[in-house]
């Protein structure tokens, strides 16, 4: 054999033992091709061993020292948010106390005011009163009958006893208390030119409603002189202790016992000297 020859059979031998096939020559090696390769020259077995599952990762287990740290540090938080609200507690305490003793200190200045003005009312209430007496007593006495130092004046305007004591009083004076005779002429005289030709009875200002049979003016002092109604028929008084109010006929002037509770009309009477 040649040196040629015997240099072909060389290059031969490279190619089948090392070397990849010319048309694959500028083709990148896959690791199919590697494995073939190895395979042809005896360096890997036939059956691989399948590769090992690599270990999985396990956490890391936490340590007592950063668990502390973090229970510390959210109980600081929270003792911090703690302190925050009692100080904005605090200060709104703080404020409505303020508040309160400032609406405090005005209730006590308009409770002041009140009082005076309460003051001021019960003042020209009490003017009023005294100045309905007054026209009351010179009402009376320019209207009424005088007789001395009284003045009479009817009120034709029903009402029970009590009430026409009431309003004789209001008007500065009292229900009609003839002491004597003169007083009581006079009167049944002006009573009688009112009501005429009619009999209309009128409250006196006499009663024994504290004692049966102990008869007294309303102003306490005791009757001395009365003008009962004699008849053989009805004889006053005949009440007993159911008719303890005294009124007088205005056709005869005579006085009966009455219910006081019945309504009837009234004279009052005023002085003509000073107001009452």
């Amino acid at each position: 054999m040649g040196p040629a020859a015997t240099f072909y059979t060389f290059l031969c031998l490279c190619f089948l033992a090392v070397c990849v096939p010319i048309g694959m020559v500028d083709a990148a090696p896959t690791q199919a091709s590697l494995l073939e390769m190895k395979r042809a020259r005896g360096d890997v077995p036939d059956i691989l061993p399948e590769p090992e599952p690599e270990p999985t990762s396990q956490p890391e287990p936490t340590s007592q020292v950063s668990d502390f740290e973090k229970s510390y540090n959210y109980v600081l938080s929270r003792l911090t948010g703690i302190d925050q609200a009692i100080h904005k507690l605090n200060v709104g305490h703080y404020t409505l106390d303020v508040k309160v003793s400032q609406l405090i200190d005005r209730i006590s200045r308009l409770d002041a005011k009140v009082g005076d003005l309460e003051d001021s009312i019960q003042e020209v209430y009490q003017h009023s009163k005294d100045n309905r007496k007054e026209i009351g007593r010179l009402e009376g006495c320019q209207k009424g009958q005088k007789l001395g130092y009284k003045c009479y004046l009817v009120y034709n305007s029903l009402a029970d006893y009590a009430g026409a004591s009431r309003k004789c009083l209001e008007r500065g004076g009292r229900l009609a208390m003839p002491r004597d005779r003169k007083e009581q002429e006079a009167l049944a005289d002006y009573i009688k030119d009112f009501f005429k030709p009619g009999n209309w009875p009128v409250w006196l200002g006499i009663n024994d409603l504290h004692s049966e049979g102990l008869y007294l003016f309303d102003d306490g002092t005791r009757v001395s002189y009365f003008q009962w109604r004699k008849h053989f028929l009805s004889s006053q008084p005949d009440g007993g202790k159911r008719e303890n109010c005294v009124a007088m006929s205005s056709d005869d002037g005579d006085w009966w016992d009455q219910y006081c509770d019945r309504t009837m009309n009234y004279v009052c009477e005023f002085d003509d000297r000073v107001a009452l």
